[in-house]
């Protein structure tokens, strides 16, 4: 179920044929969702609720052919590696992997495992690996550090081209949006053939907000579904209200610079804000585009033969408008499939986060006339 399905379409520009990130060609995501155990928590034993996604920008290897690709921070209380490269560079040269806040360490050295196993030529290699996570401690066992090796391996066979699994699946396993069971959610957009006809899709790892911030294509939904009568999970006592981050992955098959790449990125927290978000102190909501527009880049290795200078596009500033205006529907539109997707889900000790209800989603809206 997405919130198409529902009859709520987010904005004015259309979708792609999936409505995903995997609308830009040669874009594939994976995933492996790790769901083990049930009651107390006992660290290093579960009850394990997580996992890992992994976007391929490339229908190759992207170290061969990489991308330009820039980010932007809303609130840096989180993490997703390899940034500084991407600042100073701006080349993405890795496939980046969505995760929970304990295992970064444990799948970036995975992917440079990965990628060194992908040699063809038995060259030296090296690899600053894109790596993002939220905090899924509230239902699952963190400490325990579940994981593993295999399982970024596993996420990476997994990665396809066809239909995105959203909702409580892969690094979005246990993660909660708003009060509710939140996790992963993708979206596209088409801009006007004027403007470039280009395509943008976003994929989101939502695990932030407050229940009352919560907004649905303007409308006040998490108002009308207080937590009084559909509880938040239990959190802590010192954890602040809300507390919690955002991944934001924008593509696009637009050829743009990475400057360019870099103000695609900002404009995913404005997506961000018309959902409810509000980038809190507590907040890592953190956000990276890549452009596969420009294609033969030379890979970023000090090997011989590479040419001292390579043609590149770039899309006129003018007509950045209509990507900004993708950036920010295809956000809010993918934060929200995250919800509409997720299912109920009981973690640790007994701790429910209740799924956004349907048919109260769909009251809230025809009640403001939006359906």
């Amino acid at each position: 179920m997405r919130a198409r399905d529902l009859g709520i379409c987010i904005g004015s520009l259309p979708p792609g044929p999936l409505n995903a990130i995997n609308d830009v060609a040669g874009v594939r995501v994976g995933h492996e969702t790790i769901v083990r155990g049930d009651g107390p928590l006992v660290v290093g034993q579960g009850p394990v609720r997580t996992g890992v996604t992994v976007i391929q920008p490339r229908a190759g290897l992207t170290r061969d052919e990489p991308c330009f690709a820039g980010c932007h921070r809303l609130n840096g209380n989180g993490e997703l590696t390899g940034l500084e490269w991407i600042r100073e560079a701006g080349m993405l040269t890795t496939p980046i992997a969505l995760t929970n806040t304990h295992s970064v360490g444990t799948v970036r050295d995975a992917l440079i495992a990965a990628e060194l196993d992908a040699r063809t030529d038995g060259e030296d290699y090296w690899a600053l690996p894109v790596v993002g996570e939220t905090y899924d401690g509230v239902l699952s066992d963190i400490n325990g550090f579940h994981v593993w090796p295999e399982h970024l391996r596993a996420a990476l066979s997994d990665a396809s081209g066809g239909a995105v699994l959203e909702g409580a699946v892969g690094g979005g396993t246990g993660m909660i949006c708003h009060g509710f069971k939140g996790g992963i959610g993708t979206a596209s957009r088409i801009v006007p053939q004027a403007a470039g006809g280009y395509v943008v899709g976003v994929l989101v790892q939502a695990n932030y907000g407050r229940r009352d911030r919560l907004r649905v294509d303007g409308v006040p939904v998490g108002d009308s579904i207080p937590t009084s009568e559909v509880p938040a999970p239990a959190t802590p006592a010192r954890t602040p209200p809300g507390a919690g981050s955002i991944i934001v992955v924008v593509a696009t098959d637009a050829p743009l610079l990475p400057g360019q790449c870099a103000r695609l990125a900002q404009r995913a927290g404005l997506g961000l804000a018309r959902a409810g978000g509000t980038g809190d102190d507590s907040s890592g909501d953190l956000f990276l585009c890549f452009a596969t527009g420009n294609g033969g880049l030379p890979r970023t290795d000090y090997g011989a033969g590479k040419p001292v200078e390579v043609p590149v596009s770039m899309v006129a500033n003018p007509y950045l408008g209509g990507l900004f205006e993708a950036v920010i529907e295809a956000t809010e539109e993918a934060i929200l499939n995250a919800l509409v997707a997720a299912t109920t889900m009981t973690g640790r000790d007994g701790i429910v986060a209740h799924a956004l209800d349907h048919d109260r989603l769909v009251a809230a809206m025809r009640a403001a006339h939006r359906l």
